[in-house]
């Protein structure tokens, strides 16, 4: 199973993201775990990761989060903010699975 968290400032604008993301990979038979975290308690998350993805408000901290995680085995990127602003799930798990 691919665990995917998704970071932004607070946590709650991604969960419909993490929604769409979690239908699409039902539709496409897929066995993913999406969930949503705020960017400063990504932390206590990081055990439970595969690929960290980065709400486009936190992309500040995207070389902070990279060379952090990257060395722990975790892939960290910025979610392409056309897909995030039209919560474009499918899209969105597609980038996490191109990581």
């Amino acid at each position: 199973m691919t665990r995917i968290t998704l970071a932004c400032a607070a946590g709650m604008s991604t969960s419909l993201l993490v929604s769409k993301m979690n239908m699409a990979a039902i539709k496409e038979n897929l066995s993913v775990k999406v969930q949503a975290v705020p960017e400063n308690d990504f932390e206590k998350y990081a055990g439970e990761t595969d690929i960290l993805l980065l709400g486009p408000q936190v992309s500040y901290t995207l070389s902070k989060m990279k060379a952090q995680y990257e060395p722990m085995g975790i892939k960290v990127a910025v979610i392409n903010s056309v897909d995030y602003g039209m919560m474009n799930g499918e899209k969105v798990l597609k980038q996490a699975l191109d990581l």
